[in-house]
């Protein structure tokens, strides 16, 4: 029998609802058990892909090609579980089928309302996202307890306790103790509200996890306790972390919640787990042998969630090398007019990332030919490798118009175009070229040597490509086409063989790192940064300037 743990918030929103389901998850598996994660967001689009970095962080992409929110990212780096489209649904997804249905007269003449229809197509939905032999399923709702956005999804999942078995549901609540540095304590009130919101739906949460400042003392547990209607015991500490969000396991088993999840759905499995893996990892981080600074020159580079999983892989990558990452965040407009040299002068590695349209892009062509012409190592991402095939183009291969077509559709030299799958495509959301896609790494050339084999399958997201007309000039200029999609015979991954590490790559290598196991590109990516940095030859600004 699949249990399920449903997770809400309160109080304040980005609380870190999805750092605690991941961890939760952790947990469980660590006591051998199958799980499965899901997101259910309360926003109207019927998924991330068409919204704005700047408004909601980054889009993450699923090994089978769905456009999710970029909690599950978290998801997937923490935890072993499978996340794909049946791992997120929105309001506007929810939505699309109920009138879906209405239209098919599926509903035989009905009056379609949200109770039972939304409610009922929440729960056929949290019912599909857990995985066949799920022991657990772990259900993170989005928004704030008393929302009206998040109203059908908290009624649903009411519903949703009733119907199932006896025991096999439970309901974490996660809630903010804030810190008043006025007063010099924490209050309680916010969480005893948040949970009044939940009880006057019908939802009595079995475990509330606190964030707070400063630890919780057993005073203020038992107030909460005999306020909220939960054990005392069951009101768990989550303090903010000292150095990085992959302590959180790892304090919230300290703190029991592990144990109140397998009383509360009853789980013959109570042993204790060992996390030494996690403990180790902790250890790597908090005593770092070295430290480097890494410039990410993107076009979103105000929000840090715009790039969430760049930042995180880079650090996975530090991790594996006992470094600390620090990074140097440039706006790829500024790098356009500015003074390149001095924007990026002692930094021990450049990573260039995606984003669509003409803005940053100059910016971006010129910070890429700042680390070719220094040899300071350089890492391409989506439109980053195409910037770098341009930069290159332009500089070296004689191709002085090289242009995309996404940003000068009559160029001269198209040296990125649209792919002609792509063509005639007027909807945005969900069409690009997405998810995991077959590249054929070509012998002898340093991706091989990275990567360690020949066939490798990662996620993209993105409607252009390397033009194969240019291909020929760039390579015998000295630009290697190191990574091939046979089928369609396209451009995945372009380096500079006589360089430390100047790589480009058309899919997205940071969605599949872990901070146990990260991805091979950017744990090379960091090991060249580190002997960069230990030889630091970076040219001056005036050598720079006079080239």
């Amino acid at each position: 029998m699949t249990r399920f743990i449903f997770v809400t918030g309160g109080v304040v929103s980005s609380l870190g609802k999805g750092i605690t389901t991941a961890a939760i998850a952790v947990m469980l598996e660590k006591r051998g058990l199958k799980v499965s994660i899901q997101k259910l967001d309360p926003y109207i689009n019927v998924d991330p892909g068409t919204m704005s970095p700047f408004e909601h962080g980054e889009v993450y992409v699923t090994e089978d090609g769905y456009e999710a929110d970029l909690d599950l990212g978290h998801y997937e780096r923490f935890s072993q579980a499978s996340i794909g489209r049946h791992s997120n649904a929105t309001t506007g997804s929810i939505y699309s089928e109920v009138i879906r249905k209405e239209r098919a007269g599926d509903y035989l003449g009905q009056t379609v309302q949200v109770i039972p229809h939304i409610t009922d197509a929440i729960q056929d939905a949290i019912t599909k996202g857990a995985a066949p032999g799920t022991d657990v399923a772990i259900i993170e709702i989005g928004g704030t307890a008393g929302d009206i956005e998040s109203l059908p999804f908290l009624e649903a999942i009411r519903q949703f306790g009733l119907r199932a078995p006896k025991g096999s549901t439970m309901y974490v609540h996660l809630t903010l103790l804030p810190y008043l540095a006025a007063s010099g304590e924490m209050k309680t009130k916010p969480t005893q509200q948040s949970v009044g919101k939940l009880r006057e739906i019908g939802i009595q949460p079995d475990v509330l996890v606190c964030r707070c400042e400063q630890p919780m003392t057993e005073s203020m547990r038992r107030k909460i306790s005999l306020f909220c209607n939960v054990r005392p015991e069951d009101v768990i500490q989550e303090q903010d972390v000292e150095t990085t969000i992959y302590e959180v396991p790892l304090d919230l088993v300290r703190e029991g919640l592990d144990r109140a999840v397998v009383e509360h759905l009853g789980l013959d499995n109570d042993a204790p787990i060992d996390m030494s893996d996690w403990e180790d990892l902790r250890g790597r981080w908090a005593n770092p042998e070295c430290e480097i600074e890494i410039a990410v020159v993107g076009k979103y580079i105000e929000l840090h969630d715009a790039y969430k999983s760049i930042y995180e892989a880079l650090a996975h990558g530090g991790a594996a090398h006992k470094t600390k990452v620090r990074f140097r965040k440039i706006a790829a407009e500024d790098c356009a007019d500015g003074d390149v040299a001095a924007m990026l002068d002692g930094v021990s590695g450049l990573l260039v990332p995606g984003g669509f349209g003409e803005r940053g892009l100059e910016g971006k062509i010129r910070a890429l030919r700042w680390a070719r012409e220094n040899q300071v190592p350089a890492f391409g991402i989506c439109f980053g490798m195409q910037a770098m095939a341009l930069e290159y183009g332009r500089h070296v291969a004689g191709l002085e118009d090289a242009n995309t077509t996404e940003v000068d559709p009559t160029c001269k030299s198209p040296l990125i175009h649209l792919i002609e799958s792509q063509e005639n495509i007027d909807d945005k959301g969900g069409t690009m070229r997405l998810g995991a896609y077959a590249c054929r790494i070509i012998e002898g050339t340093r991706s091989a040597e990275i990567y360690g084999r020949d066939l490798v399958f990662e996620r993209h997201r993105h409607r252009w490509e390397f033009n194969n007309d240019f291909r020929e000039q760039l390579e015998k200029a000295g630009l290697t086409c190191a990574g091939i999609h046979e089928k369609e015979d396209l451009v995945e991954v372009v380096e500079l063989t006589d360089s430390p590490f100047y790589i480009g790559v058309q899919y997205h290598p940071e969605f599949k790192s872990k901070p146990l196991t990260p991805h091979p590109l950017f744990e090379a990516f960091i090991g060249a940064a580190l002997s960069f940095a230990s030889g630091n030859t970076a040219a001056t600004t005036s050598e720079v300037e006079a080239r």
